[in-house]
């Protein structure tokens, strides 16, 4: 199965992404960063035929927590990344734009590039 890479970039109110698969990226794609938002993302998903899935988000205040939860829980793979990290990551592959479109394709290669850890379950 081909590993499929989601980069997120999110703010207070909506958040946008990159499905990226075999070195090819989609365009970007944006929703709202609410429970609806949140079903939508996952319907597209399903329509781009994904099934397995890393999705990787920096760790921008409490903004993606939901978002993060949601795609955990919807068994999907998911990176909370500190954004220093993806920041020297940019700065290596020499891109310095910083856009709504752009962000979530860096996020993405990111993911695909460095597989960085993912969440875990709470213990109990």
């Amino acid at each position: 199965m081909t590993p499929t890479f989601l980069g997120i970039d999110i703010s207070k109110k909506d958040f946008h992404v990159v499905l990226q698969k075999e070195e090819r990226a989609s365009k970007p794609k944006k929703f709202t960063n609410n429970t609806e938002g949140f079903e939508s993302l996952n319907n597209w998903l399903k329509k781009q035929g994904v099934e397995e899935l890393h999705a990787s988000l920096s760790a921008t205040s409490i903004y993606g927590d939901a978002l993060a939860e949601f795609l955990y829980e919807a068994g999907y793979r998911v990176s909370v990344v500190n954004p220093a990290r993806i920041k020297g990551f940019a700065k290596s592959e020499l891109l310095r734009t910083k856009t709504d479109s752009v962000d979530p394709a860096l996020i993405a290669h990111f993911c695909a590039a460095i597989k960085p850890s993912c969440m875990e379950a709470n213990p109990v």
